[in-house]
């Protein structure tokens, strides 16, 4: 990387039972600074399916870019980073599977005691929260209108996306970060922090939900220009 240019580009992928807007606070900052910021759409039916909606949007860059992934997003970005003009990964609260590792699996036996997230059963092929428990448990952090508003546009999790396996991750070839939020309900921190040191990424903790890049944005934003050598 030392004779690369510094990435001027972002690329936001978020994760499971939300759209790209929650990115909203991060995006102004980052734009305020003079990036080059994209927010992908992921359709969260399928990983491989999120993976190209990925690369769809690095194929149209002009230069390297920070791929930054929250939750689910982090599968994602470990699938799409390999992508040549992907310079650097960023983990916000999210998933960093090893080859042949999915979120299903890395979820699969959660340590006694615990925090389970409210996941109701499958219907049709799709996951979502329970509404009642949304907040606690993803947005704890966030006004309570805030909350609910998540709530109850939550975007249907594909089983195929949860069970979706990584052949070849990233953060294998290409240096990372991640961001762990001491208070997240979804994703148990000290799995987090396995993650990332199995990863070797640097690591910043901070204490937030799992909603950290909605109701921490500032934190977040500077971890990603880290990221950018910034």
């Amino acid at each position: 990387m030392s004779t690369s240019p510094e990435p001027r580009h972002v690329v936001l992928v978020h994760g499971a039972f939300v759209d790209g807007s929650g990115w909203r606070g991060v995006y102004d900052l980052l734009k305020r600074d003079g990036y080059h910021v994209s927010v992908v759409q992921n359709p969260t039916v399928s990983l491989e399916g999120d993976a190209a909606a990925v690369r769809r949007v690095l194929d149209a860059l002009d230069g390297p870019a920070v791929l930054v992934g929250h939750s689910y997003g982090g599968a994602v970005i470990s699938v799409a980073g390999t992508h040549a003009k992907v310079a650097s990964l960023v983990y916000i609260a999210a998933f960093a599977p090893d080859k042949g590792e999915s979120v299903n699996t890395l979820i699969a036996d959660p340590p006694p005691g615990a925090v389970v997230p409210p996941i109701l059963p499958p219907r049709d092929g799709f996951l979502l929260l329970d509404r009642e428990k949304f907040a606690g448990a993803f947005a704890a952090d966030l006004p309570a209108e805030q909350a609910a508003f998540l709530a109850d546009s939550q975007v249907p999790w594909g089983v195929e996306a949860l069970s979706g396996a990584v052949a070849e991750p990233a953060w294998r070839s290409k240096p990372s970060w991640y961001l762990v939020p001491t208070d997240d309900r979804m994703i148990p921190p000290p799995a987090q922090r396995a993650m990332a040191e199995r990863a070797g990424s640097r690591v910043v903790e901070v204490a937030a939900s799992h909603s950290v890049y909605v109701s921490q944005p500032t934190v977040v934003t500077a971890l990603i220009k880290q990221a950018a050598g910034h």
